[in-house]
């Protein structure tokens, strides 16, 4: 009898092997399964708001909203390359002023002089064209810098000369520089002439040209691929960016989730319908010119920085 018990008493709790390949395979399973979700609790982008409280009273107070736009200014990009024709026809004071300015220079938001206004520029204009070019693209108050976008600095100073004018200035409009080697090969037309190579010389660029330009013929088109394509960001620093990033006239700032907040609840196709026919301040289509695909490419971009 007690041989027995003391045989009992030694083989443990596994008596069969169905129990051993029972708690071998628990063995590796159970904690293969909690590596994962350990790996997944890591990695996910939303935490739970518990945890993002307690990090924000360990920082002092910081919000889960600072802390997701700290994060996303460490990892933005430190820049970009653009490549513009300098050769492209420069656009008109009153075009560009249509497409970026008009959102506050018409309605007068943020302080901004309206156009056409003479008492709101008679100071301004005093202040010489200049002053108000300078101040047009480097910024002023809640105005941001204006250099940005698809404009470059004579279409903006053509812009400011358009409202100057428009309230009483005689402001010309600036004109691109030409280029100087015209001059010198004007004043000099003999040694063009014994330098000149034969006729059918210069019909090789001449082809070229037109093959270099033929391929550029079907972007013409505005496709939602090619609206998608980056043209939200563009349209937005382009006619969005002096209000949106400041928050004139109430307008939601560019990442700011709690301004946002209540406007993602009534829709996508609501926001693009208030930017397409305007709402309070806001001009419709913000005062720019673009097709309806291009103002909800910009509404969208605007929404993906608070997603």
């Amino acid at each position: 009898m007690s041989d027995s018990m003391q045989e009992e008493a030694h083989t443990g709790p596994i008596k069969t092997p169905q129990q051993l390949l029972l708690a071998v395979f628990f063995s590796f399973v159970i904690p293969v399964f909690a590596i994962f979700g350990l790996v997944a609790y890591v990695v996910k982008d939303s935490k739970p708001a518990g945890r993002l409280e307690a990090e924000s009273h360990a920082l002092g107070g910081v919000t889960a909203a600072d802390l997701d736009r700290g994060i996303s200014a460490r990892i933005r990009k430190v820049g970009a390359v653009e490549v513009r024709d300098a050769n492209r026809p420069l656009k008109g004071g009153e075009e560009v002023f249509k497409a970026q300015c008009t959102a506050c220079h018409t309605s007068g938001a943020a302080n901004a002089p309206k156009v056409g206004d003479p008492d709101a520029w008679g100071g301004r204009i005093k202040s010489g064209f200049e002053a108000l070019v300078q101040s047009a693209l480097k910024g002023k108050g809640a105005m941001p810098a204006q250099g940005g976008g698809d404009f470059d600095d004579i279409e903006i100073a053509r812009a400011v000369a358009y409202m100057a004018n428009t309230a009483g200035a005689k402001f010309a409009e600036p004109q691109r520089p030409g280029p100087a080697p015209a001059t010198a090969a004007a004043s000099a037309p003999a040694m063009v002439q014994t330098a000149a190579p034969a006729p059918a010389a210069p019909a090789a660029p001449a082809t070229a040209t037109a093959t270099a330009t033929a391929p550029a013929a079907p972007a013409a088109p505005q496709s939602a691929t090619a609206v998608a394509a980056g043209a939200g960001e563009a349209l937005y620093k382009q006619a969005c960016l002096a209000c949106h990033a400041t928050g004139v006239a109430n307008a939601p700032k560019l990442g700011d989730k709690a301004a946002w907040a209540p406007r993602l609840q009534q829709g996508l196709p609501a926001l693009v319908q208030s930017a397409i026919k305007g709402k309070g301040a806001m001009p419709p289509k913000g005062g720019s010119t673009a097709p309806d695909p291009q103002i909800q490419a910009a509404v969208e971009y605007m929404v993906s920085t608070v997603k």
